[in-house]
Order: C-alpha cells, then sequence, then structure tokens
C-alpha cells in the first residue's frame, strides 16, 4: 500500500480531498496553500484503489513537474524507480518502454500529447490525471486534447484540475471547467475561516515615478504618429476607433478588417488596414519607452530598421517615411548614447541596495516582462556589486536562453542563497517553490489578475512577504496597475459566486460524458503517416479525434501519406503562393509524382491567394494551371486545420475501405532495376529508403542482404541489435 509519510494534512486539504475523491474537482486555492498536498493525497489513493494503474501529474514547465515529482518522494513512500519525468529529449521508443514501468509520471503537456497522438503510450490504466495550472486548459492548450482523450479512453478516469488564480471572466472559468470534464469546484480564500491560519501576511506597496522631460519629449513624437493615424481612420471610414484602445481592441478591429476583405477586398480597405498595422506598431513603441525605457525602445527600433531595409510590408515603409518616427528613432539612439535609462531602474536600484544593506542574505525575486528589460537590470546590478542572474525560458531569443539544466541549477543556487536576486520573466512565475523569498517587485504593472497573483505568490510562503509594483505614473502603466486590481477584486467575486451557484446541474453535460466513448478506440477506422515535423498541428488532433491511427515518422516526401497510393503536400496559403513564385513547389511535385500514385496538394486558409503577395493574378493562374494540367496533381482548398482533418480523413477512409489498414511507408513501384532494388528492400518492416540503400551498398545485392549474418547486419549504419534481430527472424522463419 502506498501512503504518506513525514506529512499531516490540514484540515482544509482533508475536505477537499474528499470532495475530490468521487468527483471531478477543480481546486482554487492561494498560493503556497498546498495544492499538489492534495494532489498527492488523491494519487496515493487512486493508486491503492486500482493497483494496476497509473497516475500523471502534469504541468506546463520542466522545472515545476520537477518540483511536484520531488515533492512527491519527500512525502510518500512510493520508490523512486517507480516515478519518471517524461521530457523530449528521450526517444519515443524509450518513453513506451519507460512508460510500462512506471505508476506515477510527471510531464509537460505537450510531449505527452505527442505520444497520445500517435498511440506510443495507452490512457486505459490512467486512474488519475492532475492538471496544474488548470487555468491553461482553454482553446488550443494541449491541457484540452488530452483530458478529452482521457475520458474518451480510459476504464476508470478522474481528474484532478489545481489553479491559484482561474481568472476573472466567469465564461473562462466555465470552459475551463467542460474542457477538464469538471463536475465540482473547492474553492478557498485567504479569509475562509480553514485556510486562515495558515496564510502569511503579505505587504504590497505601489512606488511611482516619472518620465523624464527628454522621455516625454520622445513619447510626444510617437504620440503624434499615433493620433495622425487614428486621425486618418476616422476621415476614411467609419470604423469606430478611438486613441485609448487597448491592444485587445486593436487586435479585434485587424481581425474585423482582415474578414471584410476577405468577403470584399477593396483598396480602401487594405490601406486602412496598412494605417491599422502602423498605429499597433507604434503603440508597441510607446508602451516599451513608457514601462521598460530607453535600451527596450532601442533594441526594437534597430529590428525596426533592420528588417525595414527587405521588408515589402507597406506599413513598415510608411512609417520609415515619416519624419516623427525617424525623428524618435534618432533621439532615442542619442538618449541611449547618453546613458539615460528609465527612472525605474534607479528606484529599483534603490529599493534593493536598501534591502540588502538591512538584511545581506535577503532573496528578492524582480519581475519584468521583458527580456532585455532583464538584461539592462542585470547590467546595472553588476555595476554596484550586487549579485543577481537572469532567469529566462529556453526558447532562445536575441542570444538568451536556459536550458532546463541551467534552469534547475539556477533555481538551486538561488533556494542555497549562492547569489541575492533572481530578474524573471514570466518563466518563474507560475509555480516555483522557492522558500524564503523576501521580496518580489514587479519592473511593470501587469494587466492580468492571473499574472499578478502569480508573482505576488513567489512570497510570503513561511514568513511575512513584501511585494513592490514599480509603475510610470500617467501612462499606460499606471492602467495597468488598476486594471490587474479590478480583475482580481472581481476575480474574488466570481469565486465566490462559485461556491454558491457552480452546481452539479450546472455541469450535467459533462457528467453525461465522462462515461461516454468519444472515440472507438478498439477498432481504429484509418491509418495516417506524418510527418514528425507536423506534430504540434491541430490537425492531429482532429484526426486522432475521429479515430485514426496516427504514425509519426521522418518524412523526405509529402506531409500525411494516407494509403499506399496517396500522398499529400500541405501548404498554408501564403506558402503555397511563396513556393509557387520561387518554383519549389514544382520541385516537390515531381518527388511526389515520382513516388506516389495520386500525389495531393491542400492549401489551408482563409486568405484570399492573390493578395498574399505582389504577384499579378494571371502569374498564380498560370502555375495552377501548370500543376493540374501537366503535372496532374489535384489542388485541394479547405479553410480550418479541422476541415483539412475532415478531407484527411475521408480520402484516407475512402482509400483504406478493404484495404489492409496497416500499410508501411511506401511509394510506388519504380521502373529501374536500381529502383525496385531499393523499393523491394525499403518495403521490409522499419526499413525506409535510406536504411534500404546504405543496405545494398554495404552487401551488394538483394540476395546477400537476405542471407548476411545477423552481426554483418548490425555493422550497417542505422541497423542495431533489435533490427538486425527482427530481419534474421523475418528472412529465416518458416512461413505458416
Amino acid at each position: 500500500m502506498f501512503s504518506l509519510k513525514n506529512f499531516e494534512p490540514r484540515l482544509y486539504q482533508q475536505t477537499i480531498f474528499a470532495s475530490a475523491v468521487s468527483k471531478n474537482t477543480l481546486v482554487v486555492l492561494p498560493t503556497g496553500l498546498g495544492k499538489t498536498a492534495v494532489a498527492m493525497m488523491l494519487s496515493l489513493k487512486r493508486l491503492n484503489d486500482f493497483p494496476n494503474s497509473k497516475v500523471i501529474f502534469l504541468a506546463p514547465t520542466k522545472p515545476l513537474v520537477e518540483q511536484h515529482r520531488n515533492y512527491f518522494l519527500k512525502y510518500t513512500n512510493i520508490p523512486e524507480e517507480l516515478t519518471t519525468v517524461f521530457t523530449g529529449s528521450i526517444s519515443p521508443s524509450k518513453r513506451r518502454e519507460i512508460w510500462d514501468k512506471m505508476r506515477v509520471v510527471f510531464s509537460t503537456p505537450q510531449g505527452l500529447e505527442n505520444d497520445v497522438i500517435s498511440r506510443k503510450i495507452s490512457l486505459k490504466n490512467v486512474s488519475l490525471i492532475i492538471f496544474d495550472e488548470a487555468h491553461r486548459s482553454v482553446g488550443n492548450y494541449s491541457y484540452v486534447f488530452i483530458a478529452k482523450q482521457y475520458v474518451a479512453e480510459a476504464d476508470f478516469p478522474r481528474i484532478l484540475a489545481l489553479t491559484a488564480s482561474p481568472g476573472s471572466d466567469v465564461e473562462k472559468i466555465k470552459e475551463v471547467c467542460n474542457n477538464l470534464f469538471i463536475e465540482n469546484v473547492e474553492v478557498r480564500s485567504d479569509s475562509d475561516f480553514d485556510v486562515k491560519p495558515y496564510v502569511k501576511e503579505i505587504v504590497v506597496n505601489w512606488v511611482g515615478v516619472e518620465l523624464s522631460d527628454n522621455m516625454l519629449k520622445l513619447r510626444n513624437k510617437l504620440l503624434a504618429i499615433y493620433k495622425d493615424r487614428i486621425k486618418k481612420i476616422r476621415e476614411l471610414s467609419d470604423v469606430n476607433i478611438n486613441e485609448n484602445m487597448s491592444k485587445k481592441d486593436l487586435l479585434a478591429l485587424q481581425s474585423e478588417l482582415r474578414a471584410k476583405i476577405m468577403n470584399d477586398k477593396s483598396y480602401s480597405d487594405m490601406f486602412l488596414l496598412s494605417i491599422l498595422a502602423q498605429i499597433m506598431k507604434v503603440q508597441y513603441a510607446i508602451e516599451l519607452l513608457e514601462t521598460q525605457g530607453i535600451s527596450a525602445l532601442k533594441k526594437y527600433f534597430d529590428r525596426f530598421v533592420e528588417s525595414a531595409s527587405s521588408s515589402k510590408v507597406k506599413a513598415v515603409k510608411a512609417l520609415m517615411s515619416d519624419e516623427n518616427f525617424t525623428s524618435a528613432i534618432a533621439l532615442t539612439t542619442h538618449l541611449f548614447n547618453k546613458g539615460v535609462e528609465h527612472p525605474k531602474l534607479d528606484k529599483l536600484l534603490e529599493l534593493v541596495s536598501k534591502t540588502l544593506k538591512d538584511k545581506p542574505d535577503s532573496k528578492i525575486i524582480v519581475f519584468t516582462q521583458y527580456r532585455d528589460s532583464a538584461t539592462v537590470i542585470h547590467k546595472k546590478f553588476e555595476e554596484v556589486g550586487i549579485s543577481s542572474k537572469v532567469f529566462v525560458g529556453q526558447q532562445k531569443k536575441q542570444g538568451t536562453g536556459l536550458t532546463q539544466k541551467d534552469q534547475r541549477k539556477m533555481l538551486d543556487e538561488f533556494k542555497n542563497s549562492k547569489f541575492n536576486v533572481l530578474i524573471s520573466t514570466s518563466v518563474g512565475e507560475e509555480g516555483l517553490d522557492i522558500p524564503k523569498v523576501d521580496k518580489v517587485i514587479f519592473y511593470e504593472a501587469v494587466p492580468s489578475a492571473i499574472r499578478q497573483i502569480q508573482r505576488r505568490g513567489r512570497t510570503g510562503r513561511q514568513d511575512k512577504g513584501y511585494v513592490i509594483i514599480l509603475y510610470t505614473k500617467k501612462t499606460r502603466d499606471e492602467a495597468y496597475l488598476w486594471v490587474a486590481r479590478h480583475k482580481e477584486t472581481k476575480m474574488k467575486r466570481v469565486l465566490e459566486s462559485l461556491k454558491k451557484e457552480f452546481s452539479l446541474t450546472n455541469l450535467s453535460r459533462n457528467t453525461d460524458s465522462k462515461n461516454k466513448k468519444l472515440t472507438d478506440f478498439s477498432d481504429p477506422k484509418v491509418k495516417i503517416i506524418v510527418d514528425y515535423r507536423e506534430k504540434n498541428s491541430l490537425i492531429l488532433q482532429s484526426l486522432v479525434d475521429k479515430g485514426a491511427v496516427v504514425d509519426l515518422k521522418r518524412l523526405d516526401i509529402a506531409d500525411y501519406v494516407l494509403s499506399s497510393d496517396v500522398a499529400v503536400e500541405l501548404k498554408t496559403v501564403k506558402d503555397f503562393v511563396d513556393s509557387l513564385i520561387d518554383s519549389r513547389l514544382l520541385s516537390q511535385l515531381k518527388l511526389l509524382k515520382e513516388n506516389y500514385n495520386k500525389p495531393l496538394i491542400v492549401v489551408q486558409g482563409m486568405e484570399d491567394m492573390f493578395s498574399v503577395r505582389n504577384v499579378h493574378k494571371n502569374a498564380i493562374y498560370g502555375m495552377l494551371i501548370t500543376i493540374t494540367l501537366n503535372y496532374g496533381v489535384p489542388i485541394l482548398f479547405t479553410r480550418t486545420p479541422k476541415e483539412t482533418a475532415d478531407l484527411l480523413f475521408q480520402i484516407a477512409e475512402k482509400e483504406q475501405v478493404d484495404k489492409a489498414k496497416n500499410f508501411e511507408l511506401h511509394s510506388k513501384k519504380p521502373s529501374t532495376l536500381k529502383d525496385q532494388q531499393e523499393y523491394f528492400i525499403s518495403s521490409l518492416p522499419n526499413i525506409g529508403l535510406t536504411t534500404a540503400r546504405e543496405l545494398l551498398r554495404k552487401f551488394g545485392s538483394v540476395s546477400n542482404i537476405v542471407n548476411a549474418s545477423e552481426k554483418d547486419l548490425k555493422s550497417v549504419d542505422l541497423i542495431g541489435d533489435k533490427k538486425a534481430s527482427k530481419l534474421k527472424k523475418l528472412f529465416d522463419e518458416r512461413y505458416e
């Protein structure tokens, strides 16, 4: 029997656990009050109730995944060898091998999603999935797909969703609940009687600064451009636009204009769209100036100028010909060369220096929205002898990026007081458990209740915590501060409402669907081979929902193989037009025709192909005619990933009716003797064209390959012990 060790659950944790035992539950609990403990208790219960089952614990980032595993190992008697962390660096076949031996798997959702799509693992025997930071379960995030497949496939499904901050939008919270098949909501706030004794006080202060005269002068230049473009749109159209619109509002307006152009393309609407693009670029520049400072704005302008030299985008060219804009670039460069920075930087230095003077071993986290600002802050701290490091995500941006190993090492060093200040971008906001953080400082306000709560929750875990939010007076920085405060107040009201109103009847459709098999996994209808570079496509999710077996492989030709005869090259509208212009598509078609009897092109997207590039429509028509008549390759059009999946599935189903579904990746019968030999060997199980050529080069003929010893086969690159053994068995075993 698995059990807790060295851990005594609190009353509210026991109450929440008791509720989660019988129903799929969303747990909303303030940061630092032990959501993971509830997950741990429920995991033990499910593992003991279903002795041969597994538990999956999902979290958005690798450091967070490892943190949860360490928590389980510390407070339960589950043997370490029965737990694992799934990473993308482990090969799919190795993950399958590990999966079979494990009882608790800790993973990021993306890697698990790929394994579910390709059927490398089965969720049938999983008795519990925990979704940490469950507020992410909206739109196309991997949590949504995994939950749907889990409920469809598992014999005894149970879901536990965890979050400290589900957001202020009641519809979004309900979407999370629907997507995760939630039947019950357990909400606790700081003021609840059973939670209050464990809540540490967090003192929050707002510290405002004012822009310098030079920065105000620079902002006025940018505002002049911004207001001029707003005025132009008002003069040319009846579009509802004003100077106070947020980025979200402008993006919505941009989408409306694009949709209008799709139905009725006109020069005036395209001109409006170009002006709107200029407005958004200038608005971003103003935001950088107001909230980040000169260095961040200088880097943005440098990238802008560099791209303008080769860009054909009208919005970019229009701005570069605007006197105010080029003057703003020049003034930014001048201020940068003089060493002018945002006044928040000096205020930050003052606050951190005072904290360290009062308590030299203090741990401080500084949150900032941008990597550029993190670098500037780090440099400033270095100049005055403050020990700090920059904590960012894995993705390389402008030369910065940390591997998962580097992230773990840095967090360990910070926990062990090897340096005082961790300067973090958003990657450090969610869930990281760093004990005894004395102070958290926001370099800028964030217009999000979720992010504000996540940032603030890094302190006040074991002792009284302190939070300082820096903001620039009379700018959008100050506006964001009030937006976040209002949203957080609203979120508290929503959660109180959920306590009273989110009853089982609200979610009856989830209860009804819990025991329904959304997909018949026992008898897959079709098999589709997909190039592994398409693995993050929404098309794959839709194909799996339909019951297709998706086999991810590296394809040198085509993106999807639907049968022994049919292969599909998938293009977005823009890529399709680009590949027509540079003739890339013709060489791809040549390979498709040589290797498959029925090649297809599918073009996906809602853009007008005649307007995505500055090319006369007759030239595009000419290429389309060449493809259809000269190459004999049909071109089919879809608007969305779901439509594409529907089309691919129907073609595959039609092709595979009354045929063997387990077709191997194989092209049509070639004509020359050399091609026939390659064709013959490449048709062997797990032997592709590349390996076939290696075998033929090594042994010289098909008969020599068949008669070769297992040892000789292993001497060929790409042939390992297992593959050599399987080949010899295939060649030598008597046919029954």
